[in-house]
């Protein structure tokens, strides 16, 4: 299944897609994509519904992130090698945790808002892991069954606030805008395999990330067994998993960042695409 939410920032209700591409309400069967609604069983129970016969949402509505509910918003650090080479930085042993403000969740194709005075906010297509039951310690085996699906993350960044303003990299990818998740969750039963999954960015039209969910060095169930021993994830929690190569800090012969005015679209093979506007906050 394709789940989404849509609606104006706030007053997102649940979605499907039906096969017919048409989005459809979910409405009159559970009250948000949150909590037990991404549950095996919450999932079950929609996947049982007949997606056609549901109320139709009119062409156009804004789409909003997949998910509500979210308690954390993990993401991974220098995890994919071919990345931390373009850096770099040495490949880390251990996952590199930081965490994103819940303020800067966003829809898929909501504007990014270029911090004021910013001169380095940049981009990251992430694949990004979506809870669906309460996952404290648990094994690398036991892993996937507390995964409800995936969908694409814009890991935006503000890299002089990131890294060269002193303490963590929170303080960079925090600002608003700077998380847009979606278009849709995917459930897992439709990805057969998150460790090989084409990514792209384009920047006004250019190829800048063309890379692979397989160069990541540590994958899908590694990840959720780690940052459950530190943090216990909650239904609708999100890891967003890392980055391919291809970022603005990494181009050659000097960097590349976004401005007001600039059109920044990306996606992951299977997951749908985000489409976004970068305009001045």
């Amino acid at each position: 299944m394709k789940l989404l939410r849509h609606g104006k920032p706030g007053q997102e209700k649940p979605g499907i897609l039906a096969p017919d591409g048409s989005l459809r309400d979910l409405s009159a069967h559970i009250s948000d994509l949150a909590g037990a609604a991404l549950s095996p069983d919450g999932l079950r129970a929609l996947a049982a519904l007949d997606p056609l016969t549901l109320p139709e949402v009119a062409p156009g509505t804004r789409l909003g992130p997949p998910v509500a509910g979210m308690r954390n918003f993990v993401c991974i650090g220098l995890n994919y090698a071919d990345h931390a080479a373009e850096t770099g930085a040495t490949p880390p042993r251990e996952p590199i945790i930081f965490l994103k403000s819940l303020g800067a969740i966003a829809g898929p194709h909501d504007d990014i808002l270029i911090p004021p005075g910013s001169v380095k906010t940049d981009w990251e297509v992430e694949l990004a892991i979506v809870i669906g039951t309460t996952a404290r310690r648990v094994s690398i085996e036991q892993a996937l069954a507390h995964v409800a699906g995936y969908t694409v993350c814009n890991d935006v960044s503000e890299r002089e606030w990131q890294s060269e303003r002193g303490g963590t990299w929170d303080k960079g990818k925090g600002f608003d805008s700077f998380g847009p998740l979606g278009p849709w969750l995917v459930t897992a039963d439709e990805v057969a395999d998150p460790q090989n999954l084409a990514m792209f960015t384009d920047v006004d039209g250019k190829r800048m990330q063309d890379g692979s969910s397989s160069t990541m060095i540590f994958g899908v169930t590694e990840l959720v067994s780690y940052v459950s021993h530190c943090i216990t994830l909650h239904p609708g929690d999100i890891i967003a998993t890392g980055t391919p190569p291809g970022v603005g800090l990494g181009q050659k012969p000097q960097p590349v960042f976004l401005r007001a005015g600039q059109t920044v679209r990306l996606g992951i093979e299977g997951l749908g695409e985000q489409v976004h506007k970068t305009v001045d906050a």
